[in-house]
């Protein structure tokens, strides 16, 4: 695997489930989940808000969602970012929509029903909207100032995925192209050190926000807000440091062993021992 193309959404669901079938007899539905956030931007204001994912499950996931989510279900979905593009009839024009595809679903709601909402306990009430990417930059970024005089820069970052064609056996591939927006100090950071072809990690959460087109039609596109972007392939000094302290060791050991007549295991790395304060017996469960 050279990409990597994770979601994690912990949300609730806002419409009954409708379950479909494919012509091949396949189980589908989609969700329609919503996360409430709250942020501090780094002006230093406090900001709320919501997002709303679209979630396609397939199989026995879509049965078991069709049996028993409702609206106001809490969920927790992990899954992959995945853009369907097509051409709208009337117009002719490309259209497209972002969507994750589950790979794995829990419902989070207690057997005797959810417990009342929380006056105040932010801290431990937050929800989960995490997307996290490996893939390779398909642009030189381009930074820009926006009237307020923030830095924003958007980033082009492609995932590809690789299966085996359960019907023909074939191997197939996707490639799914990601729109990464950086704010700030970081997209200063990213302007000056990342360029096109670079290969990157980005960690942050998915945003889906929309506009009126020309035609009076409502425009919709999913963005992946980052909060922290790593340049990979890079030496590190620290790594390189190690590397050469564990190669002299291991030069010098021989050395020393013949001299004091001690034997050297192979292994030169230093035994790691752990003791937790912590007994099983006094775990509650």
């Amino acid at each position: 695997m050279f990409s990597f193309n994770r979601v994690h959404i912990i949300g609730y669901q806002t419409q009954p489930v409708t379950v479909r079938q494919t012509p091949g007899g396949t189980s589908v539905t989609d969700l329609n989940l919503v996360t409430p956030y709250s942020f501090r931007s780094a002006s230093g204001e406090q900001l709320t808000g919501k997002n709303f994912h679209v979630v396609t499950l397939w199989g026995p996931m879509a049965e078991v969602a069709g049996k028993f989510i409702r609206p106001g279900s809490q969920i927790f979905i992990s899954g992959r970012l995945q853009t369907d593009s097509w051409e709208d009839e009337k117009t002719g024009d490309k259209r497209s929509k972002t969507k994750i595809v589950a790979l794995d679903m829990i419902l989070l709601d207690p057997k005797d029903g959810q417990l009342p909402a929380l006056q105040g306990g932010q801290s431990v009430s937050t929800l989960v909207n995490r997307a996290d990417i490996i893939g390779h930059v398909t642009r030189d970024p381009e930074i820009r100032t926006t009237t307020s005089g923030q830095q924003v820069l958007t980033l082009g970052v492609a995932t590809n995925e690789r299966w085996k064609d359960k019907a023909s056996g074939e191997d197939r591939e996707r490639t799914e192209f990601h729109n990464v927006v950086i704010w700030g100090e970081l997209a200063t950071d990213v302007s000056t050190y990342i360029k096109k072809g670079n290969r990157v990690f980005v960690s942050g959460r998915v945003q889906t926000r929309s506009w009126e087109a020309k035609d009076g039609s409502k425009r919709y596109t999913t963005e992946v807000i980052a909060e922290s972007i790593s340049l990979l392939g890079v030496r590190s000094p620290v790594a390189d440091e190690v590397i050469q302290t564990d190669s002299q060791r291991v030069q010098s050991a021989p050395v020393a062993a013949a001299t004091e007549g001690v034997s050297v295991p192979g292994d030169t790395v230093p035994e790691l021992t752990y003791a937790s304060e912590i007994k099983v017996e006094d775990l509650p469960f």
